[in-house]
């Protein structure tokens, strides 16, 4: 029974020192992997705290360029605002030079530039050559887009005009596919430019010119004759020097002007209170279309010539020449120096104008049927012939060879749906809308 007991109690004490350096063994697992842990802690940290103090320093080296660009950029900004002052200073001595304080001018006379410095020479000389005796009445301005330098050193190499330049970093977004961009630009550029003339230097009128245009030796005649109907008639929203069918053999008269309903552009004036009223809703691009909408021009008419006192030789542009051959080089360019004081323009008037229209139209003689354009080369004196609507108008316009388009329902050069133009001789070709006549006033049509 001893034996047993001794037994027994070698056996727990076996188990005890087995336990024992069980638990020290697992004593020393766990410790070295504690060990481990603290050691990839700590190199964690080291990592952490080398990590941090690199974003500091970085950050430091940022804070510092941060300073570094906001200094510069307060430099830059203080050379903007002192160069801004000393153009500003030098715009109001150029002002001062070609506008004369003592003589109110009649209109200030703008040059729309771009990138074409041989046409702008061109222009510019052609203007002086009649400008000259009245600078004072017709300051003049060279107004470029961008930053062509053969454009901006030919305008400031002429000590008679004053230049302007319009720089726009804007980019564009046209609203159609495959639309140029320049058409956007243009517009931007034109409104800029007028509202530099009309607020910022505040001429009461001002008369637009592009880079490619030749004038007439009355061109500025014409403008003061006409500066006092824009003046008293308020339903003639613009003057223009310009005939759409002013060809050779579709003019003669250099006297006779016509009121139309169709704004024709290319070389015209406008008041100040026309552009208060236009300024803020300007187009973003195709601005003299969208001068030809009802909704802006609202029943105003325009003023016309029918011998043109503009010539525009610019076969090379934004419109890629379009209709040049046919409708721009033939263009007839006024030669005779009329004298525009002496003549009396009231019949132009809101009040007269359609009486007098209408009794012209009444006097030609009618003239039907498929060979109408035939029969027409065959008659003596004035003849008039009623289209039935636009294709009908445009198949005659097409015999005739006179421009066929049309713009928001109103063709080309027409005063109520007629087109007027003479035909190889002194006779007039009356083209009648379905309604003209009765627009007119003519009761025996």
């Amino acid at each position: 029974m001893r034996k047993i007991r001794c037994d027994y109690r070698c056996l727990l004490l076996i188990a005890a020192v087995v336990a024992f350096f069980y638990i020290q063994m697992r004593l020393f697992a766990t410790q070295s992997e504690y060990s481990d842990r603290l050691a990839a802690a700590l190199e964690s940290e080291n990592h952490c705290t080398s990590q941090s103090r690199l974003l500091i320093d970085q950050i430091s080296i940022h804070q510092s360029n941060i300073v570094s660009l906001q200094e510069q950029n307060r430099r830059q900004a203080e050379e903007c605002r002192q160069l801004k002052a000393l153009l500003d200073d030098l715009e109001r001595k150029g002002i001062r030079k070609v506008v004369d304080k003592a003589q109110v001018p009649v209109a200030a006379v703008v040059i729309m530039a771009c990138n074409r410095a041989d046409y702008l020479q061109r222009t510019i000389e052609s203007i002086l050559k009649y400008q000259s005796s009245v600078a004072s009445k017709y300051p003049l301005f060279v107004s470029q887009d961008g930053s062509d330098p053969n454009v901006r050193s030919k305008a400031m190499s002429y000590d008679q005009l004053m230049y302007i330049q319009h720089l726009d970093s804007e980019p564009v977004q046209t609203e159609r596919p495959g639309e140029l961009i320049a058409y956007y630009k243009i517009a931007r550029h034109y409104k800029w430019a007028m509202d530099q003339l009309f607020y910022k230097h505040n001429f009461s009128r001002v008369i637009i010119l592009e880079d490619d245009m030749e004038i007439a030796p009355d061109f500025f005649d014409y403008f003061e004759a006409a500066s006092a109907l824009l003046e008293k008639d308020k339903s003639i929203m613009a003057v223009s020097s310009w005939n759409d069918n002013g060809q050779k053999q579709f003019v003669h008269d250099p006297y006779e002007l016509y009121r139309s309903d169709f704004f024709p552009g290319l070389g015209w004036m406008l008041t100040k209170s026309v552009w208060d009223e236009l300024s803020p809703k300007w187009p973003k691009a195709y601005w003299d279309d969208w001068l030809r909408l009802k909704e802006n021009h609202k029943g105003r008419q325009f003023i016309r010539p029918e011998v043109c006192r503009t010539y525009n030789f610019g076969e090379h542009g934004s419109s890629l020449g379009q209709f040049f051959q046919q409708y721009l080089q033939p263009i007839k360019l006024n030669n005779v120096k009329v004298d525009w004081k002496a003549k009396d323009l009231s019949y132009l008037t809101k009040d007269n104008y359609t009486k007098h229209f209408a009794d012209i139209v009444r006097k030609a003689k009618p003239v039907h049927g498929t060979d109408a354009v035939l029969k027409a080369y065959n008659i003596e004196g004035d003849v008039r012939i009623q289209y039935r609507d636009q294709p009908d108008f445009e198949w005659i316009a097409h015999q005739f060879g006179i421009f066929e388009e049309w713009k928001d329902g109103i063709p080309r050069t027409s005063f109520k749906g007629v087109v007027v133009f003479r035909y190889h001789t002194t006779r007039r070709i009356f083209l009648v809308g379905p309604d003209s006549l009765r627009q007119l006033g003519i009761e025996d049509a």
